[in-house]
């Protein structure tokens, strides 16, 4: 891996609801624990705030795998989850910040209000991920992190258990890698890496 000051991003955001605790599975299982940068992700999972989530996918990844905590500063190689019942933040000093602001599409964590604040905070220095999910929560962020020159990958839809969000997505956006998730991993790597092209990837 490349040292972090010669990493071209600086984050990768991610959003996610039904088929999500596979899908971050998948995801997370295939990155190592060099992995040179920070993971800040939105899961629908509801309002139970004595999920184990992080706990579950920690102890099934190489990379650290927490739920965020209010003014913490983003480390490489972790993955940080969206406490249930708040939205996840991005300040503009790059820490994280929780709010108990209403629902933003119907969800508290909204996928939009992380991707959003995190492409004011990174700008072209941000990835922005939408894999399986209902509803369309991701779109608006997603456009957000691509305005902002970042990199947008959807989930391939049909590779998807729910095709809502991945397909809410290619709707407003036109992605620069639409994949299926056994690839994003690997996907992932090379962007840190090298800061790779763009490429569709459904064939």
């Amino acid at each position: 891996m490349s040292r972090a000051n010669d990493i071209r991003y600086r984050a990768i955001v991610a959003g996610v609801s039904m088929g999500g605790v596979e899908a971050l599975r998948v995801m997370f299982g295939g990155l190592p624990g060099d992995f040179p940068l920070p993971l800040l992700v939105v899961h629908h999972t509801g309002v139970d705030p004595g999920s184990e989530l992080a706990s579950i996918l920690d102890a099934r990844s190489a990379i650290r795998v927490k739920e965020a905590d209010d003014e913490e500063v983003i480390r490489p190689g972790t993955a940080y989850l969206a406490p249930a019942n708040y939205h996840l933040l991005v300040e503009k000093s790059g820490a994280l910040a929780l709010s108990v602001d209403p629902p933003v599409n119907f969800a508290r964590p909204s996928v939009d209000v992380l991707f959003e604040s995190a492409a004011t905070a990174f700008g072209s220095r941000l990835i922005g991920v939408i894999l399986t999910g209902a509803g369309s929560d991701g779109s608006r962020g997603l456009k957000a992190v691509q305005d902002k020159g970042g990199v947008a990958i959807v989930q391939d839809p049909a590779d998807a258990e729910a095709d809502s969000m991945p397909r809410g997505a290619l709707a407003v956006v036109t992605a620069d890698h639409v994949l299926p998730l056994k690839n994003i991993c690997g996907l992932l790597c090379s962007l840190a890496a090298s800061g790779a092209g763009k490429t569709d990837e459904r064939r």
